[in-house]
């Protein structure tokens, strides 16, 4: 579960916290079932939303100065999640429709 959802159930209010965390669902809501689908049955999509999250996670602390980096280090994570962000978004934009023979695994059922 993405620490967005988590945050929503528990009911906290996640306007301060959220504001420094990009999360991909965040970020896309309008392609939320798209994103599910692709974590469940793409590797290679799963790896990249992965990553973004890391990097995100990665900003975040030094924004909250949990964790130290040079103005340039930052910088540098902000263009590789931008970037990492734009590609995910392309996968998103077009990714194959869903299978309803699969039921969102990418493997056909067999009828008995």
């Amino acid at each position: 579960m993405e620490k967005f959802e988590q945050i929503e159930r528990l009911g906290v209010s996640h306007s301060n916290a959220m504001d420094l965390h990009h999360p991909i669902l965040r970020e896309f809501p309008e392609h939320r079932e798209i994103i599910r689908r692709l974590k469940g049955t793409d590797e290679h999509f799963r790896k990249k939303f992965d990553e973004y999250h890391r990097l995100d996670d990665a900003v975040y602390r030094i924004e909250e100065e949990i964790e130290f980096a040079t103005d340039q280090e930052i910088e540098e994570l902000k263009m590789r999640r931008a970037k990492l962000k734009d590609y995910i978004y392309h996968l998103v934009r077009h990714a194959p429709p869903a299978c309803p023979a699969c039921e969102g695994t990418g493997v056909v059922r067999a009828t008995v």
